[in-house]
């Protein structure tokens, strides 16, 4: 839970963007049908209330407004009839006692009451339509609903029509979820539920319950192999954070007990050498580099060489950030897998694509282009707390479900962790998880 609360937090500009749409679309049509239903929802609240009240209370005081019970010499049969218990009270005769039969059967008049109410209270709680069923049924609905509804009294609600299912659907596009997407989720929340009335709750809860189920598949760790050393090539665009992204990953595997070695296959950039020397030292892997300019296959095939001698479990990759409009570069990234295979036909075991989540639907096109070169096994999604636009990365489950193994929400070891996709969900709608 302790990386949910900051996923949560972190996926504040998506969350919120979400949760400010869905307000906007429930109150505009709430508005809208607030005056349709405020003549017939303000008559029944006199008419349906104050009967079932009044008549119990009648009852009781009708009795003792009853002289004529009170002569028994004209009427001697009405006493066995009314209450029995009055014939032992005229015996004493006596000015005060007739009081109290007056009071005693009001008392057993007032008790067969209760179980007729009592019936109504459990029914009550869903809704006080048993109260006002002997009026006419269309003018208690939309009354009944707001106050006694599984919402509060004064939560908007929208009926779910094809209005509000077309502004679903364009909010979500404009989170980047794509449209395909899109209208498989609206059309989704829809089923069994169109023309019912919903809160901003509701909605975010069937959202998020549409998205996790969207995740659900592909929310899978990396797997690890037998076969020593296991190869895993990170490939990306340039500023995806591939280079933080396999410290990190280095860091956990080294922590979980295996031997990992890092090639510096980014012979391009020396930064990105130094940072990966600084993942290296600070975990406690061995950091392979070559000359600035280098072939990076050949630095490759060496690591593979070194690792084996070592007997590493793991031997990461790092490559040089590339568009995926650069057939040269695409090229290259072609060529290292090739030299790699020559040591091993099985290599690379593990192809892992790390994406920015700030791109949006650009994503899609990296996804598409690197799959074809290099046989993507598995997507890593970056800076998830730098975009309002989270719901790509539903939009790439939907599309290649190909399998996600982590997510990284900031620049701290702890901030990638392993994708759940319910957590995901909830953190994308803002749904607070108990």
């Amino acid at each position: 839970m302790a990386f949910f609360s900051k996923l949560k937090d972190r996926l504040f500009k998506s969350s919120n963007k979400l949760e400010e749409g869905l307000d906007a679309i429930v109150e505009e049509g709430a508005e809208d049908v607030a005056p349709q239903q405020s003549v017939p929802e303000k008559t029944p609240e006199v008419p349906p209330s104050t009967p079932p009240v009044e008549v119990p209370a009648e009852q009781p005081v009708e009795a003792p407004k009853a002289p004529p019970v009170e002569v028994p010499s004209e009427a001697p049969s009405e006493i066995p009839v009314d209450a029995p218990a009055e014939i032992p009270v005229q015996t004493h005769e006596q000015s005060p006692r007739p009081a109290e039969p007056m009071t005693k059967p009001a008392e057993p008049m007032t008790k067969p009451a209760e179980p007729v109410m009592k019936p109504a209270e459990p029914m009550a709680k869903p809704s006080i339509k048993p109260t006002a069923a002997p009026d006419p049924a269309p003018a208690t609905p939309g009354l009944l609903g707001r106050l006694m509804g599984r919402g509060k009294a004064d939560e908007p609600r929208r009926a779910l029509d094809d209005d509000m299912l077309e502004q679903l659907e364009d909010l979500l596009v404009g989170a980047d979820m794509g449209v395909d997407t899109a209208l498989r989720v609206t059309a989704n929340m829809a089923e069994g539920r169109f023309g019912k009335r919903l809160s901003t709750r509701e909605i975010k809860e069937l959202l998020a319950a549409e998205v996790a189920r969207i995740m659900e598949p592909v929310a899978r760790p990396m797997p690890i192999y037998a076969k020593r050393p296991q190869v895993v090539l990170v490939v990306g665009v340039n500023g995806s954070g591939k280079t933080t992204t396999i410290g990190k990953l280095a860091s956990q595997f080294k922590a979980a007990g295996k031997k990992v070695v890092i090639a510096a296959g980014d012979t391009f950039r020396a930064a990105a050498v130094e940072q990966l020397q600084v993942w290296g030292d600070r975990a406690g892997v061995p950091v392979l580099t070559a000359p600035e300019g280098s072939d990076p296959a050949s630095l490759a095939f060496d690591a593979m060489t070194r690792a084996q001698e070592d007997g590493a479990d793991l031997l990461m990759i790092d490559t040089a950030g590339r568009l995926q409009n650069r057939a040269d570069l695409m090229e290259e990234l072609a060529k290292i897998v090739r030299v790699i295979r020559k040591k091993d036909e099985t290599a690379p075991h593990n192809t892992l694509l790390v994406l920015d989540a700030t791109t949006g639907q650009n994503a899609l096109n990296q996804v598409e282009t690197f799959q074809k070169l290099a046989d993507v096994s598995g997507l890593v999604m970056t800076k998830l707390d730098g975009t309002a636009k989270g719901g790509v990365l539903v939009a790439l489950a939907d599309r290649f479900g190909l399998p996600i193994h982590a997510i990284g929400v900031g620049e701290q070891i702890d901030d990638l962790a392993a994708f759940d996709p319910e957590e995901f969900a909830a953190a994308l709608t803002g749904l607070e998880r108990s």
